[in-house]
């Protein structure tokens, strides 16, 4: 949910057959009494199956964390992936389909190809606002389908895993994700609440291979870099979403380190004068983030950037965070991705760790 969306209208005689359907099967599952009500992060009351066994997600944000959940009920995902990000991933959700998406520009699944694929439920993950939220009440009113939005803020990921868990009939794992969540927010907070505010730094998110496009601070897209007490330096522009600068706004900026999520972005800036003028990069604090099986800072913005917080933190203060992160990213990738990794590919993760 980390875009707007472009509604667009379903075909009338699918969608008379689709509520159709649907009042007969509400109709069914009353006299059997296999469906309960659940609030969303909206304050929609909506009525869901007991059990839930086929979730559509909405969005990327809402793949990704319906795969860490219960990853046999995805359907499939919402962007494409690599095959690079399907190596960290199990065979069976490596194999899953590309399905689109509900949510964002240009949105990809139509809302018959949503049906076709019979869902007892459609998610989504991120911010609740009345876009949203009337996207939610539009689908689920054409296609009987029922469709919750959970709150997917960065420090609210351990509530939203604890939700999953409880709609998609996982509480046991939800609630051991949540805690497991829980306790990295909590360690990060520990640990930034002993550097002082002269220690923290200013930061430039560099997107996109010039790196001249970047988030505001206060955009579910940039909330790590917040999180971790430092100082998104783009946060005087008047443009929204993810805006183009200029290499001038940089260097009026003078971030002390860029996070970077495009690998061409971090090879050009070495042979590139303007840049080198950034005290970023002429202190070699510029960092490319991992990326495996999905962005570590964004892209999208789920329960990845959990991972991407602390090795963020670890970047951004080397001295209070200097502990080896790989046991971490180990139990993250057990836990979270179901894989093991192996020492190969997690040194394949994180040769980016070091500056450029």
């Amino acid at each position: 949910m980390d875009e707007r969306f472009e509604y667009r209208p379903m075909n009338g005689r699918l969608l008379a057959l689709a509520a159709i359907g649907a009042l007969l099967l509400g109709g069914l599952a009353a006299r059997d009494g296999d469906r309960r009500v659940v609030t969303d992060s909206a304050g929609r009351h909506v009525e869901i199956p007991a059990r839930v066994e086929r979730v559509f997600a909405a969005g990327a944000p809402a793949s990704v964390a319906v795969y860490v959940v219960a990853p046999e009920t995805l359907l499939g995902w919402a962007l494409p992936l690599s095959e690079s990000q399907r190596a960290y991933l199990t065979p069976q959700a490596a194999d899953l389909q590309l399905r689109g998406r509900l949510t964002g520009r240009s949105n990809t699944a139509s809302l018959e190809s949503v049906i076709a694929t019979r869902p007892d439920l459609i998610v989504d993950v991120g911010e609740v606002d009345d876009t949203y939220v009337s996207l939610a009440d539009q689908v689920q009113r054409q296609t009987g389908i029922p469709y919750l939005i959970v709150a997917g803020r960065l420090d609210r990921t351990p509530q939203m895993l604890a939700t999953l868990g409880d709609w998609l009939g996982r509480p046991e794992r939800g609630r051991e994700l949540s805690e497991r969540a829980e306790a990295i927010l909590a360690d990060l907070r520990a640990g930034i609440a002993e550097i002082s505010p002269d220690r923290r730094p200013r930061v430039y998110l560099a997107r996109g291979p010039s790196g001249l496009e970047t988030s505001l601070s206060g955009s579910i897209n940039a909330e790590l870099i917040e999180l971790l007490g430092a100082t998104n330096v783009a946060e005087t522009t008047p443009a929204t979403g993810n805006p183009q600068v200029s290499i001038e706004q940089i260097l009026h900026w003078s971030p002390d380190v860029i996070l970077a999520l495009d690998p061409r972005f971090v090879a050009a800036i070495r042979d590139d004068a303007a840049w080198r003028s950034v005290p970023a990069v002429r202190n070699g604090r510029v960092y490319l983030a991992p990326e495996l099986p999905f962005g570590w800072i964004d892209a999208p913005p789920s329960v990845n950037r959990l991972l991407g917080a602390r090795w963020a933190a670890g970047v951004l203060y080397r001295d209070r965070f200097s502990d080896d992160i790989r046991p971490l990213v180990r139990d993250f990738f057990s836990r979270f991705y179901h894989v093991e990794l192996d020492p190969e590919r997690l040194g394949r993760l994180l040769d980016s760790i070091h500056g450029h």
